[in-house]
């Protein structure tokens, strides 16, 4: 049976929406399923479905701007059919405009919309012709819808963040934040090193270069599935961006050590924590989930790392086990996710302001809990992969006068990073638009009682 990409990418889309699926869930196991499907056919679903999702209210405004009937009360099938096909129309020159609406019918017919075959044909003919004449907001004197409709933002992000940044810098993150990101790997240096991987890599038909800041990170290029390669099946990398492993840099924990991870899954940090301490000492990865911690297990046995104890705790709540008991501490916290947008562009429309505030409260719960388990002179790192204000700074600034903890600069640990002013203070916030990488948080803090 010929697979038809478009159909695929439409109900995936329509997955997302109705029934709350995560893109790159649905994405991995969409092209695990048709395991017939090209390198061309893989790379062309990915990039429409991540393509549709980045540009969505754009998308949206567009077949308003042309459509009798709006977006909110089309039919699912439908609208998915028009949204993939108006992204393919905007912002691909791969196919022939003409034959992105003439498959737009053809799939219409397919799956018995037999009389809204017309009224695709039709909205996307008119966008056709009319692309270059839709009025948008004036940028000047409207701002938030002008930046929402452009880059697709819900306008609640748009305005928490005027609260920390300027205009500029508000859409210059919403910019950086619509590119879609390279893939970014951690080299095992326990098991391989940097001129080797290159050499493995580039044998297994994958491009790479170096990393912007770090020296274990590359960056790899067409590659289709990466856990399909002998390299990533051997252990001599994982997938990890900059900005993670520079929390384990800022941890800086030494040989031998005890080291706690707090919220471990999906396990990256303990696995780069783990090769910093050469297998050595002991990094307890808690999760409270079983099955997360299974699959962090599988991960560091591929690694070869054999310091990691796995155990299921609940990071809300205290256990005196703990207390005074590990050199370091890392509490990654569950968090909003506004920093990888890159990557999961779908979290623009699943989070709320609402979800912020009770992410805050998750957030102090965990680190009330958690505090003295580090011991008296060691260190904690806080860390969010977010933009957000509350979670991060607010959260540190809150924690400090509450708990005996100072800040302790992080210039020492940064090797090659720029832009980073608030470094000598302890902290520092990584943005896509300054560093490339997703945007992170990260507070190195000394216990002092």
């Amino acid at each position: 049976m010929q697979i038809n990409e478009r159909e695929i990418c439409v109900y995936v889309i329509m997955d997302i929406f109705n029934e709350g699926a995560y893109n790159n869930i649905i994405l991995r196991n969409t092209l695990k399923k048709y395991n017939t499907l090209t390198r061309t056919q893989k790379s062309f679903i990915t990039e429409v479905v991540n393509g549709t999702l980045r540009n969505l209210i754009y998308i949206d405004y567009i077949i308003d701007s042309f459509s009798k009937i709006k977006t909110s009360k089309m039919k699912p099938f439908i609208l998915s059919n028009l949204r993939v096909s108006i992204y393919q129309i905007k912002f691909m020159d791969k196919v022939p405009n003409s034959a992105v609406c003439d498959e737009a019918v053809k799939l219409a017919k397919k799956k018995g919309f037999q009389n809204l075959s017309g009224f695709v044909n039709g909205i996307l003919r008119n966008v056709i012709r009319n692309i270059d004449n839709i009025v948008y907001p004036n940028k000047e004197t409207d701002f938030i819808n002008y930046i929402s409709i452009k880059y697709s933002y819900p306008k609640w992000i748009l305005d928490y963040w005027l609260e920390s940044f300027n205009k500029e810098e508000v859409e210059d993150i919403c910019n950086a934040s619509n590119i879609p990101p390279k893939i970014c790997a951690c080299v095992n240096f326990l098991k391989t090193n940097k001129n080797e991987i290159k050499s493995i890599l580039n044998n297994e038909n994958i491009e790479i270069e170096d990393g912007n800041f770090n020296e274990k990170a590359i960056y790899l290029y067409k590659s289709s599935n990466i856990t399909d390669l002998k390299s990533f099946k051997d252990g001599l990398f994982h997938i990890m961006d900059e900005s993670s492993m520079l929390v384990g840099d800022i941890l800086s924990p030494e040989e031998n050590s005890i080291v706690y991870d707090i919220c471990a899954a999906p396990g990256g940090k303990s696995f780069y924590i783990s090769e910093l301490l050469n297998n050595t000492g002991q990094v307890k990865a808690f999760d409270i989930y079983d099955h997360k911690l299974e699959l962090i297990k599988k991960s560091a046995d591929r690694l070869g790392l054999s310091n990691i104890i796995y155990e299921i705790n609940d990071a809300t709540v205290h256990d005196h086990e703990k207390e005074n008991k590990a050199d370091y501490v890392l509490i990654d916290a569950p968090c909003s996710g506004l920093g990888l947008l890159r990557k999961k562009p779908d979290i623009k429309y699943t989070k709320t302001k609402d979800d912020i505030d009770n992410l805050v409260k998750l957030q102090r719960e965990i680190l009330s809990a958690c505090y003295n388990y580090v011991k008296i002179g060691g260190v904690l790192v806080y860390s969010t992969c977010t933009i957000s204000n509350k979670e991060n700074l607010l959260n540190i600034k809150w924690f400090l006068e509450n708990y005996n903890y100072e800040l302790d600069s992080i210039t020492p640990y940064l090797k090659n990073y720029k832009y980073l002013e608030t470094a000598d203070k302890g902290y520092v916030q990584f943005l896509p638009n300054k560093h490339n990488t997703d945007g992170f948080f990260i507070a190195r803090m000394i216990r002092k009682g």
